[in-house]
């Protein structure tokens, strides 16, 4: 079954039962098609004392890319909405005159803007590689943000434990192997007597700046299905120690809800998503940026040598091209953001490429993306992205069971067609009682009586199968049980 197809079933269910419970004020109905539409379709992703009861992570994107908008729009579906803290800021004024001011004042504004937009779980992406990683980190504290997402180096020394856990704010670093994840929780646990809350695996399809060398990237050792249930095992001794729950996220390729399901039948507890998330309304990005996402073919997605020293993946481009052929435009550095950059060797610097794309200036940059991004083919609102997802997480969780819906889905249909022609043949039959009581012999009485009763019995038996065949078809899609044939 295509998801348009389940969708167009799941929309005519839920008109059945809106028309059925305005007919007849069905508490347990009612009860069902709610828990349905409050997402009671997955697991509640819960990182320390954060629960979302949508289990998707925005993936950070730096320079930009994800800011207050999209990370609040994100959190009021019931995800982690994630600022990116690198290359931020390039949003001010002043970013050439003090680099590190500047980009410190973005972060805080963000943070508080997001906060003003949502109350749900805002979290913040810090690259260990910055060169203001730890000042950066201070703000996340300071402003109290829910989580904080560390990649881009191993989140191990100098990191202030005991203040994040002052201000109830999970930590969860991000990692391309599981070594690197056991290496992490043992520094940890020998190191602060703790361990972070959370695990991100960001696998080789996903976009930016890629964990792995470029022939590690299309092994099958390397992918999701192979590192997430080793990263799930790594834990457990942790878990057991610490007596806690650390869930794995996993991403890079998640695109459909039917990934979702694959990626947590894996052992993860939660997905990362950022590709998706760019071609939508409330994306911080220019709409040039976006319609990149949306115009580009398969054939134009690549990796590039970035000046960070790491393999990236974009949407290859006249600037990429130029720029590896040597052609070197101009470029002032504001400050070293990146103690490692190399972006002499390179020639050009990476935040002003990305910045100018952002601003949807492609011509003097370019659009990084995951392996997947030729499939968008239109920008949505978050909370429509969302839907899709759950639904699709609900088809591929009913794989089996699609068939009976369908066919429990066309009873529904039939038998409310034919409630409200007997109703109607009902309604009748009760005006004419009650118009010709006093008119008509005691026998016409008796007979037009009988007539009535007969229709209302007509309309109880249907209705009655009626509730039971809606009741049992919701049933079937929160529960994910097996029902008897029709």
């Amino acid at each position: 079954m295509e998801l348009k197809q389940f969708d167009t079933l799941l929309q005519s269910l839920k008109s059945v039962s809106d028309d059925l419970v305005q007919s007849l004020p069905i508490q347990k109905l009612s009860t069902l098609v709610e828990e349905v539409q409050q997402s009671k379709v997955w697991k509640p992703l819960k990182i320390g004392s954060h629960i979302a009861k949508t289990p998707i992570v925005q993936g950070g994107m730096g320079v930009g890319i994800s800011l207050s908008s999209l990370a609040s729009a994100v959190a009021n579906c019931g995800g982690i909405g994630v600022i990116a803290a690198n290359g931020i800021g390039l949003l001010e004024k002043d970013y050439y005159k003090d680099g590190l001011t500047a980009g410190l004042r973005a972060f805080r504004k963000e943070i508080r803007k997001a906060r003003e937009l949502s109350d749900g779980i805002i979290g913040v992406n810090i690259m260990v590689a910055l060169k203001d990683f730890h000042q950066m980190l201070d703000v996340a504290i300071q402003e109290k943000v829910d989580v904080v997402f560390m990649g881009a180096g191993l989140p191990i020394k100098e990191i202030p434990v005991q203040r994040l856990r002052e201000n109830n704010i999970s930590i969860a670093p991000i990692v391309s192997s599981s070594r690197a994840a056991n290496l992490i929780f043992k520094m940890w646990t020998k190191i602060y007597n703790d361990v972070p809350d959370a695990v991100v695996f960001e696998g080789p399809k996903a976009g930016g700046h890629l964990g792995f060398t470029e022939e590690e990237l299309d092994k099958e050792e390397y992918q999701l299905e192979y590192i997430v249930p080793q990263i799930v095992e790594t834990l457990k001794p942790y878990e057991e120690k610490m007596h806690k729950s650390i869930p794995v996220i996993a991403g890079g390729g998640v695109f459909t809800g039917s990934d979702i399901k694959r990626i947590l039948d894996l052992g993860a507890s939660g997905v990362q998503m950022a590709t998706r998330f760019v071609a939508t309304d409330e994306c911080d990005a220019d709409i040039k940026f976006k319609e990149a996402y949306v115009n580009c073919k398969k054939e134009d997605i690549g990796l590039i040598k970035s000046p960070v020293g790491m393999p990236g993946r974009a949407i290859r481009n006249q600037f990429i091209i130029d720029c590896e052929n040597g052609k070197r435009p101009e470029f002032k550095c504001a400050w070293k953001c990146l103690a490692n950059c190399k972006a002499q060797d390179a020639n050009y610097c990476i935040s002003i490429a990305l910045n100018n794309a952002r601003q949807g200036n492609l011509q003097a940059g370019y659009v990084f993306c995951g392996a997947n991004a030729y499939k968008i083919d239109k920008i949505v609102k978050v909370s429509e992205l969302v839907e899709e997802l759950k639904t699709g997480y609900l088809l591929a969780s009913n794989a089996s069971l699609n068939k009976t819906f369908e066919k429990m889905v066309e009873k529904a249909n039939t038998l409310w067609e034919k409630y409200k022609n007997l109703n109607a043949v009902a309604k009748e039959k009760e005006v004419a009682y009650e118009t010709e009581l006093r008119n008509l012999p005691l026998k016409a009485h008796k007979t037009l009586r009988e007539q009535y009763a007969g229709a209302l019995s007509s309309v109880n038996a249907i209705q009655l199968q009626l509730v039971e065949t809606v009741s049992t078809t919701w049933e079937l899609l929160t529960n994910n049980t097996t029902v008897a044939q029709i």
